[in-house]
C-alpha cells in the first residue's frame, strides 16, 4: 500500500498564521518536485486559490455541513491517490464549527484519521503556552496532535523558552517562523483582487522549520479509493457553458467541475469578452465572484446573448455574483450599470446598503428537494425583492431572509450551493 505524509494544519484560534504556514509548506514542497495535494476545511473559496497557485493543482473543500461524511472521505481518498503529500488546511480555531465542534477542522481530522500539526501564535507568550497545548493534546483523545510549529517568534531565545514547554509535554516541535510582516496576509475582505495572487519565493522563511522531520512523523497509508467519488452521477451528454474570470466569476468548487465533466462537455467563457452561446447548450452556469468590481468591463454582446438564451427557455443556474449579473442593475458608489436584465431587480454595493450576510444555508423546496450551501456577501437587494420559492434556514435552523428564486428555466440565489454529487441538483435545472 502506498504510504505518504498526510496531515491537517490547524490553529487554536483564527489569525494564528495557519494560512501563511500552509502556503509556505505547500510552496516549498512543490518546489522540491513533490506532488502536493491541497485541501481546505469548510466552504472557503479564497484559501483554495492560494493553494492552487502554490501547488499547481486544484484544492478541494472538505465540509461536513454541506456534504456527508462519506462524501468527504471519498473526495479525500480519490485525490490522495495521485499525491506525494496531502496537506489539509483547517479553518478558524481547530474546534470551531457550525454547532460547537460539528463541522470543525477537528472533526475533519477525525473522519480522515490524519494527524494534526498545530500552528501557534507565540508573539506574546512563553511558558503560558503550556496549558494551551496540554488542553489541545487531551481534549479529544481520538485527535492526534503530531506536533507544533510556533509562529511570530521574536528571537532564538524566545524559541528556546517555547521548546522548554514542548519538551515538558513530550510534544514534538518542528520549529518556528520569525515574526515578519512580509509574509503575513492582511485581513481579507470580499473584494480581494485575485489577479494579484502570485506565489513569491518565500521558502527562506522556513529556515527554522524541520520540514523533513515533520513529514516523517506524519507518514500514513493512503486510503484505498472506494470508487464512490462521482460514482452516482450518470452521464447526460450535456453541453455546458461556464462563466469563468479570475475575479468576476471565480468561486467555483473543483468538485463541481468534476461533476460537470461527468455530465458532458464544458466550454468556459469570459463574460468580459464577446461570446456566442452555442445552440446546443444544455446548461449555462454563472458561479459567484465580484461582478461589482468590473461593471464597465462586461461585454454587451455576451449579456445580450445570455438574455436571449434565458428568455427562450435556456437552463441557467446562477449563484451570488452570477445572480447579480442577471439582475437589471448593479449600483456602486461610483454609479450604476445595467446588467443582463433577466431578473427585474436592483443590487446595491453602495456603502449605505452594505451588510454582511454570512453562514451556512439549508433550503427546502415545495417539491421536497433539500439543498445545502453557504452564503457570504455584502451587497443587497434594494427596492423590490424577489419572491423566494424555498424556505431558507441557517445552521441553527432559523429562518433566513435570503430569496431563492426562478424565472422560466433560470434559477438563482445568493447561496453558493454545494451540489453533493448529483443529490442536490434538480433534474429541471
Amino acid at each position: 500500500m502506498k504510504r505518504i505524509p498526510q496531515f491537517l494544519l490547524a490553529a487554536p484560534t483564527s489569525g494564528s498564521g495557519k494560512t501563511t504556514v500552509c502556503r509556505l509548506l505547500m510552496s516549498a514542497l512543490t518546489k522540491r518536485g513533490l506532488h502536493v495535494q491541497p485541501f481546505k476545511c469548510g466552504p472557503d473559496y479564497i484559501d483554495t486559490k492560494f493553494h492552487a497557485v502554490a501547488c499547481g493543482r486544484p484544492s478541494l473543500n472538505l465540509d461536513t455541513f454541506m456534504a456527508s461524511t462519506c462524501c468527504v472521505e471519498a473526495i479525500y481518498t480519490h485525490y490522495a491517490q495521485r499525491a506525494d503529500v496531502c496537506i489539509v488546511e483547517g479553518m478558524m480555531g481547530m474546534y470551531d464549527g457550525y454547532d460547537r465542534d460539528k463541522g470543525s477542522s477537528a472533526e475533519i481530522a477525525s473522519i480522515l484519521d490524519i494527524p494534526v500539526i498545530l500552528v501557534v501564535d507565540a508573539k506574546s507568550a512563553a511558558y503560558s503556552i503550556a496549558p494551551l497545548l496540554k488542553g489541545f493534546m487531551e481534549f479529544r483523545p481520538n485527535i492526534k496532535i503530531a506536533g507544533v510549529i510556533f509562529n511570530k517568534v521574536n528571537s532564538a531565545q524566545h524559541y528556546n523558552m517555547l521548546c522548554q514547554v514542548t519538551e515538558e509535554l513530550e510534544l514534538p516541535c518542528f520549529g518556528y517562523i520569525q515574526k515578519c510582516k512580509d509574509i503575513e496576509l492582511s485581513s481579507r475582505y470580499l473584494g480581494l483582487n485575485f489577479t494579484k495572487i502570485k506565489e513569491k519565493d518565500m521558502s527562506y522563511f522556513l529556515e527554522y522549520v524541520q520540514v523533513d522531520q515533520l513529514l516523517e512523523s506524519v507518514m500514513r497509508d493512503v486510503p484505498k479509493d472506494n470508487d464512490s467519488y462521482l460514482a452516482n452521477i450518470p452521464p447526460r451528454g450535456w453541453n455546458i457553458c461556464v462563466a469563468k474570470n479570475e475575479e468576476s466569476f471565480s468561486f467555483l468548487y473543483q468538485e463541481h467541475v468534476d461533476m460537470m465533466e461527468k455530465w458532458g462537455h464544458i466550454t468556459y467563457f469570459n463574460p468580459e469578452e464577446d461570446f456566442t452561446i452555442p445552440r446546443n447548450t444544455d446548461l449555462l452556469y454563472l458561479p459567484g465572484g465580484y461582478p461589482e468590481k468590473h461593471l464597465d468591463d462586461f461585454s454587451e454582446y455576451t449579456m445580450h446573448e445570455i438574455y436571449q438564451y434565458g428568455e427562450h427557455g435556456g437552463r441557467i443556474w446562477a449563484e451570488c455574483g452570477g445572480m447579480m449579473y442577471l439582475c437589471k442593475e448593479i449600483r456602486t458608489h461610483e454609479g450604476s450599470r445595467r446588467m443582463v436584465g433577466l431578473f427585474n431587480h436592483v443590487i446595491s454595493a453602495e456603502d449605505e446598503h452594505r451588510k454582511l450576510s454570512l453562514g451556512y444555508r439549508k433550503l427546502q423546496l415545495p417539491n421536497g428537494l433539500k439543498l445545502r450551501g453557504h452564503e457570504f456577501h455584502y451587497t443587497q437587494f434594494v427596492g423590490q425583492r424577489p419572491q423566494t420559492i424555498a424556505e431558507v434556514r441557517n445552521a441553527r435552523n432559523e429562518i433566513v431572509d435570503s430569496p431563492f428564486f426562478k424565472y422560466k428555466n433560470v434559477t438563482a440565489s445568493y447561496t453558493h450551493l454545494y451540489w453533493n454529487y448529483g443529490k442536490n441538483i434538480h433534474k429541471d435545472w
